[in-house]
């Protein structure tokens, strides 16, 4: 017997018992299927998902698992529906929530921590110590959609209030949606001091992260902002974006000169490492002052060498970042909603829900210059 519904709903927004959503069976495996639509709880509301783009982490996700963590393993073949970067309309509201109005347009980060394990308690929330412990008969208070719950690749889904952002009138949904890759690159300069205005900062990577991630230097005062990659497209809405120079690695004999002769022969003072590769880290580390700061916004899909003497020898400091954490979704949106910077010149395509399949492989294989692709329910 299904437990009775204490929240809010309205007439103006009908909701149905069930609703279409992509489901991960084996690796690289997705299939279309009705599921329940979930009611909220307390500090929750149901969101309908009016767009969702597709990240890499989706990608990682739906062909090798993690960072996903369903049922305490990997997701696969558990009726779980990946995708993370969307935003909706409230249509229902859990009991006592009036934070929010139905009606609202809103966009969401990925992570609503515990709450009360250590690093929760230290805004550290994509760091919670609980994070995939929410099923069964365990329920620790972690969510993070697309993660270890149910994600955005559906028509609904059931949000905590702490993870919504209202979305301005004249933000258009595409735009929406890339709230949380530019709250990524806010919180990786965050972590790199946040004060970072009169700085020289190189991005190596210009994909999604890369090219918000000049957006935001820039509009925190960084300067120069150097970004460097291999495809001369992407190097050209850099600098739309914002980039004092571009590099392509490519046309370039030795791209750790390239960036001294710009910004000195001490090196540059931070860098936001995007591309996740061997050659880029290394890269990153002896292009480095002396006591400068390389924050890893990517992964490498397995352990790699670095140079880790010479990080030593000039206290160089390294560290990686998870997802946008310290409400840095809240302060990307702030940017954006004062046209600081430009997102949408990343979204290049836009596909059906019922095209997913379709989107997916444009996103993996970079089909057409794809950077980022927005799925859009049924026309």
């Amino acid at each position: 017997m299904s437990k009775e519904f204490l929240g809010k709903t309205s007439s103006k927004y009908p909701i149905p018992k069930t609703m279409k959503a992509w489901v991960l069976g084996n690796p690289y495996e997705i299939s279309l299927i009705d599921k329940p639509v979930e009611m909220p709880g307390k500090a929750e509301v149901l969101v309908k998902i009016d767009a969702v783009a597709i990240c890499a982490t989706d990608l990682d996700v739906i062909s090798h698992g993690p960072p996903a963590l369903i049922k305490g393993g990997l997701p696969f073949n558990k009726n779980f529906t990946p995708g993370h970067e969307y935003m909706g309309t409230v249509v229902a509201l859990g009991p006592s929530v009036d934070e929010f109005d139905i009606g609202d347009r809103v966009t969401v980060e990925i992570h609503s921590g515990c709450g009360k394990c250590k690093r929760c308690r230290m805004g550290m929330y994509t760091s919670c110590h609980n994070y995939g412990l929410n099923y069964g008969d365990v329920n620790k208070g972690h969510r993070a959609n697309g993660f270890t719950t149910d994600g955005g690749f559906k028509q609904f889904a059931v949000n905590n209030i702490n993870t919504l952002i209202k979305v301005p009138d004249d933000m258009t949904d595409e735009e929406a949606t890339l709230v949380v890759t530019a709250g990524t690159t806010m919180y990786g300069l965050t972590e790199l001091g946040g004060l970072i205005a009169g700085e020289s900062l190189v991005v190596i990577g210009p994909g999604p992260i890369g090219l918000l991630g000049v957006a935001v230097a820039k509009a925190l005062g960084a300067g120069p902002v150097i970004l460097i990659g291999t495809r001369d497209s992407r190097l050209e809405i850099g600098k739309k974006l914002g980039a004092d120079y571009t590099l392509n690695v490519k046309s370039e004999k030795d791209i750790v000169e390239a960036v001294k002769s710009i910004v000195g022969k001490k090196g540059v003072d931070y860098i936001v490492e995007c591309a996740g590769t061997e050659q880029a880290l290394n890269d990153a580390i002896m292009m480095t002052n002396r006591g400068g700061k390389i924050c890893l916004a990517a992964f490498p899909h397995e352990s790699v060498k670095v140079n880790i003497p010479h990080m030593v020898i000039n206290n160089i400091y390294m560290f990686g970042i998870r997802g946008e954490g310290k409400s840095a979704t809240h302060r990307a949106m702030e940017f954006m909603k004062q046209k600081r910077f430009n997102a949408k010149l990343v979204h290049t395509h836009t596909f059906d829900l019922k095209d997913l399949p379709t989107a997916l492989k444009y996103a993996r294989e970079r089909i057409d210059d794809a950077i980022k692709i927005v799925i859009r329910p049924w026309s």
